[in-house]
């Protein structure tokens, strides 16, 4: 059944995660949301509400290769951003609210920063129960290269124009909606667009999972001791 509503989503953050495959919970492996900004439309492409925010970021887990993308200083969302909470807790609203389909460009990325933003801050985390659509994966069967196009080449691509703003959120979550619309306009999803694969969210690893090297590294020391008094 199609959802009422779209959701168009985009972050910024502090870099990429280090183990897609580790739990939420789990610090050091999901980087941190330093921007966040969506726009809610109708089905039929009617804009309903749109909202965005800096979000300030742990003093020392913004690198510099980060920076470099976006632009992004420690200092500048210290003077520009707040408490990653009153922002998170707006998204979460309006997800609960309009249930909509959620909408991004690398979607993947955007899914599990936003799922660790949430266990963070103690919110639940509504985007698994919701429908997903990524319109980068949905570009591949665009390029001449069989390759996924970044949001600016695809934006590019469909009306000739570049990006105004590149890796801001605001304007990315503007242009995601844009080139959707349009694609779905020329009838491309319907004869081009793959099925995403339903994102989840990683699942708590097993007790063995996570002490196997413990475990593994005490036996050893065990038989190695039971040798010695045997055999010493």
């Amino acid at each position: 059944m199609a959802a009422d509503f779209l959701l168009f989503v985009d972050t910024e953050t502090t870099g990429l995660p280090t183990r897609w495959d580790r739990p939420y919970a789990e610090e050091g492996h999901w980087p941190h949301v330093a921007q966040l900004a969506w726009q809610v439309y109708t089905a039929a492409g009617e804009l309903v509400c749109s909202d965005a925010g800096y979000l300030r970021v742990p003093a020392g887990t913004m690198p510099a290769e980060a920076v470099a993308v976006h632009g992004l200083t420690e200092d500048f969302l210290h003077a520009h951003g707040g408490a990653p909470r009153p922002v998170l807790e707006r998204l979460h609203h309006d997800l609960l609210h309009y249930r909509p389909q959620v909408i991004g460009h690398f979607l993947q990325l955007d899914f599990h920063v936003l799922g660790a933003a949430f266990q963070r801050v103690g919110l639940s985390n509504p985007l698994p129960a919701l429908p997903q659509f990524c319109t980068m994966f949905s570009s591949r069967p665009l390029s001449l290269r069989g390759h996924y196009l970044k949001l600016a080449d695809l934006h590019e691509y469909l009306f000739q124009e570049p990006l105004p703003r590149l890796h801001d959120a605001e304007s990315d979550a503007a242009a995601t909606a844009r080139c959707f619309f349009e694609m779905r306009r020329r009838g491309l999803f319907a004869t081009t667009a793959p099925t995403l694969p339903r994102l989840v969210p990683p699942a708590p690893r097993s007790f063995w999972a996570q002490h196997q090297l413990p475990i593994t590294v005490g036996a050893a020391l065990f038989f190695l001791l039971l040798y010695w008094l045997i055999y010493g």
